[in-house]
């Protein structure tokens, strides 16, 4: 079991996301916990204020150190070696083998910011780990934190129902996922390709191979470039690029 220990001054947004779908029945499960933590709670000024103006000046209101540290405390209890992440945009952008790193954890806490950002004695002294899912800024940290559970939730054995699922998703390869179709075989005239119907399953690996390879190719070359590729995903490469338009072998 994974428990997800989320730091945040707006915990009732988790309600409707956690109470559904894959994440629901993980839950029931057992497979996995989470534990909202209002930060608000630890604040010791009878307004319950999270936040403060900057000293030096400037717009925008930072998160307080004070009620982040009292909150993480009382969930760290002490314990050593626990994932601590802030959600920021300053951070590492989140991937699929971080999804994969972190899933191996038994307890991930995450800090959700909010306002214009964090007193730097949160992000220097309290937390080891700074992650984004992307290069845009959010009203907080709080949709970050919703993504993050959602990607590590899929990789603990159990959640889903086929094992083979969260290796075959994109990016768990490297590559973008190949085609995918089920009934009817036929519609409007839009065929399932023969392939996938001819029961032979050494052709039907040979042809998503080739098709996961072809996508990516066309939709996120990048991907491919950061890849070791063995001689045979070589020639797949290459028997792709001899049948596309020069121009889009260009990318």
């Amino acid at each position: 079991m994974v428990r997800f220990d989320i730091l945040s001054t707006f915990p009732e947004m988790f309600d409707s996301p956690f109470s559904c779908s894959l994440l629901k029945k993980a839950k029931e499960k057992g497979l996995i916990e989470i534990c909202l933590h209002n930060i608000r709670d630890y604040a010791e000024d009878r307004h319950k204020m999270t936040d403060d103006a900057p000293y030096g000046g400037g717009g925008g209101m930072l998160m307080k150190v004070e009620p982040v540290d009292k909150a993480l405390q009382s969930v760290l209890a002490g314990k050593e070696g626990v994932p601590v992440v802030l959600l920021t945009p300053q951070g590492q952008l989140f991937n699929q083998k971080i999804a994969e790193e972190l899933s191996r954890h038994r307890q991930i806490i995450l800090i959700c910011g909010h306002y214009e950002g964090f007193d730097e004695r949160i992000r220097t002294h309290l937390v080891n780990r700074e992650i984004s899912i992307g290069d845009f800024v959010l009203t907080g940290g709080e949709l970050s934190a919703m993504v993050l559970v959602d990607a590590v939730s899929r990789l603990i054995p159990g959640v889903l129902g086929n094992i083979d699922s969260a290796a075959m998703d994109s990016f768990s390869s490297g590559l973008l996922e190949y085609p995918q179709y089920t009934r009817p075989s036929e519609y409007r005239g839009w065929k399932v390709p023969d392939v996938l119907l001819s029961g032979n399953h050494k052709l039907i690996d040979s042809w998503r191979r080739k098709e996961a390879f072809k996508r990516t190719w066309l939709r996120r070359p990048d991907l491919i470039k950061k890849m070791d590729l063995l001689e045979k995903d070589q020639a797949i490469l290459r028997d792709i690029m001899g049948t596309l338009d020069p121009e889009v072998n260009d990318c």
